[in-house]
């Protein structure tokens, strides 16, 4: 039976035809297990996902193992992107089990969705030490069959080892100034000076990290932490991570160098390193860092927005190599005789002398990864320009890696609060109109009348799963950017209903955070994890948007939630700085006020006014939110009592409960918000 037909989930779709009996995470599932006495197989992967592909084809495509399958268990897939609650609770019980963990995620479970057994990729022989997926399968079985009091005895002991892995959350104090030092001096060792970033290989693009190193740079002038935010920028631009001719960031680099990526693109990752290339240029004026910042919003807008103007969730790695193989990077990388075949032999060979392109190759089968190994400067820049238009132009004629067309809110939030400052630091209304469809389709379509969210939709249609901490916060993130930049109220608005969800669905009495709701379904455990991974954490993005929303309007129950939820940053930064980047970047904001930027002018398009909030957007002050409106404005409680001084546009800028003398001047406003 095909219960994955109709699932908003690329993933569950690509496993719709399959010949195992798939099932999609449901009671009824669950049900069917008790009813036939069998375990249940659990798979979660995602749409991108290389060794998810690899799996499917060798074992869930295969009508032995299915028939296996379907006989003696009942099988679950599960979009990790779509529940990531799921997601997180069996992933911790593999980490826990086995030391490790990852994608495709293959976990067993009793009917009552304990876990006893557990594992990721399985190959369909051994191999390498690891047993077959048919061998798991039969002992699994046996085990099953033969030995069931046993089995349930280990999956009821799991189940209780994780409920006691609770975050021990007892420390309510806001991180101070010798926290973030020691979180500094933490990133400090671990920093690569050869080759910017954090540790060793996959070495992945460390956004909220080097947002910290931005904001901490900006309070206190410290240049060892701008040093290593800008080399690690320019390593990343300048290596086979990023998409040198038509922009945008790939998930990671498998050597230390940022040569040669897995070449899967997502939207969290660009969303989230567009606006660090932009905070990079706002902070040094760094023309590299507002080409990457620039290309990788048009990479955004371009490859990932959807006809009804959000933003898909990723790009395959995989393609089409041109022979009907799928193979990883066939889409990106060149060989010499490919570049002559596009450009002649004269133009071919000063290409591989800019991109680094040699005979050898730096990938497989003697092809490269574009890179810039070299100046720029040493170039004819026009020559150089030309050829990187027709290499784009040429490459859009080769089979295109695969879309998830799935739209996650959380995600969309982070790409709305991207292009939105974007669009705004560099006078392209075009990225900020973007940011405003999105914005205006997670409204539309992911909110509900209580101000409750849908995790995705896809093709216009909202998905069955609920928003989860992350989406709640990203998002109201999002409509945050939107309200400082646009100077529209309604988005101030909106954020402000969906933090009223986090404070009363997703916080304890203690402050404590949760990933899911207090009314969600109910798992084997509730999911709390404040630590961030690829994107910032429910916990802590909760804690940023819930920081900049009190400045923005005086809530002093947000500005208490935020503060009692960055105690986890006080217990967590000094030691795990790495993963709990956008934690420190919100406690910076804390200890700067965050400073309240007011500008009153007779209309927003008044041009003094546009120069007065773009130097207000352009500041370098932690978390600094801005308001812009007239004086008959009440859409933003920062512009109450707020008059043009002598009758002319007028910033104010205040923290702490003081402000300094209102100004005409924007030179004057930008040294206010400069540090």
């Amino acid at each position: 039976m095909n219960r994955l037909a109709h699932e908003t989930s690329p993933y569950l779709l690509q496993h719709a035809d399959n010949p195992v009996d798939w099932w999609p995470w449901s009671a009824e599932a669950f049900d069917e297990a008790r009813k036939r006495n069998v375990p249940v197989l659990l798979s979660v992967g995602y749409s991108s996902c290389h060794w998810c592909h690899v799996m499917a084809h060798e074992s869930f495509e295969d009508p032995q193992t299915a028939a296996y399958l379907n006989e003696r268990f009942v099988s679950v897939k599960v979009d990790r992107e779509e529940r990531p609650d799921v997601d997180a609770v069996y992933m911790e019980a593999v980490q826990a089990a086995t030391g490790q963990g990852g994608w495709p995620m293959t976990v067993f479970l009793t009917p009552d969705a304990e876990p006893f057994y557990f594992g990721t990729y399985f190959p369909p022989d051994p191999r390498h030490g690891m047993p077959s997926f048919r061998q798991v399968l039969q002992g699994v079985h046996q085990a099953w069959a033969d030995r069931r009091e046993e089995v349930t005895e280990v999956a009821g002991k799991i189940v209780r080892d994780l409920a006691g892995r609770e975050f021990p959350y007892g420390d309510t104090r806001t991180p101070g100034e010798e926290e973030l030092a020691q979180a500094l001096l933490g990133l400090t060792r671990e920093y690569d000076p050869q080759r910017g970033g954090f540790g060793g290989a996959p070495k992945f693009p460390p956004s909220m990290v080097l947002e910290f190193l931005l904001r901490h740079h900006a309070r206190t002038g410290s240049e060892g932490a701008l040093q290593m935010a800008r080399d690690t920028c320019e390593r990343m631009a300048r290596g086979g991570l990023y998409d040198q001719l038509g922009g945008g960031f790939a998930r990671y680099s498998v050597d230390r160098d940022w040569v040669v990526p897995h070449f899967e693109k997502m939207l969290y990752d660009n969303a989230l390193l567009c606006r660090v290339y932009a905070h990079l240029w706002r902070a040094t004026g760094s023309a590299l860092a507002r080409r990457v910042a620039l290309e990788t919003a048009d990479f955004m807008v371009r490859e990932l927005r959807t006809a009804e103007g959000g933003f898909a969730s990723a790009l395959d790695a995989d393609s089409d190599d041109g022979t009907g193989r799928h193979v990883e990077g066939a889409y990106y990388v060149w060989t010499p005789a490919q570049l002559a075949e596009v450009l002649g032999p004269q133009d071919a060979e000063l290409a591989a002398q800019y991109f680094g392109v040699t005979d050898e190759g730096t990938f497989e089968q003697g092809a490269s990864v574009l890179q810039l190994p070299r100046s720029e400067g040493v170039f004819d820049a026009d020559r150089v320009e030309s050829i990187r238009r027709r290499l784009f132009e040429a490459r859009a004629g080769r089979p295109a890696p695969g879309r998830d067309d799935k739209v996650v809110a959380a995600w969309n939030g982070l790409a709305v609060a991207a292009l939105a400052e974007t669009g705004a630091y560099f006078d392209r209304p075009d990225l900020v109109d973007a940011a405003i469809g999105a914005g205006d389709l997670l409204v539309r379509l992911h909110m509900d009348e209580q101000a409750r969210l849908a995790r995705t939709s896809k093709d216009g249609r909202a998905g069955a799963n609920a928003g989860v901490l992350e989406d709640y916060a990203d998002v109201a993130e999002g409509f945050l950017a939107l309200a400082s930049v646009t100077g529209e109220g309604v988005w101030l608005e909106f954020a402000g209903l969906l933090l009223g969800q986090v404070l009363t669905r997703f916080t304890d009495e203690s402050g404590a955070l949760y990933d899911t709701a207090a009314d969600a379904e109910k798992l084997i455990r509730r999911p709390q994890d404040p630590t961030d991974n690829a994107a910032p954490s429910g916990w802590t993005a909760a804690a940023g948007a819930l920081l900049a929303y009190a400045a923005q309007t005086g809530a002093e129950p947000h500005r208490t939630a935020a503060e009692r939820a960055l105690g986890v940053v006080k217990a967590l930064g000094p030691r795990v700085p790495r993963f709990i980047g956008w934690g420190l970047a919100v406690a910076e904001a804390l200890l700067d006020g965050p400073r309240e930027v007011a500008i009153v002018g007779p209309s927003l398009d008044d041009p003094a006014t546009r120069t007065l909030h773009r130097t207000a957007l352009l500041g370098t002050a932690p978390g600094a939110v801005v308001a812009v409106g007239t004086p008959e404005s009440d859409e933003f409680p920062l512009l109450a009592d707020r008059v043009p001084a002598n009758g002319e546009p007028t910033a104010y800028v205040c923290r702490n409960f003081t402000c300094d003398a209102p100004t005409t001047d924007p030179e004057r406003l930008r040294r206010a918000l400069s540090g």
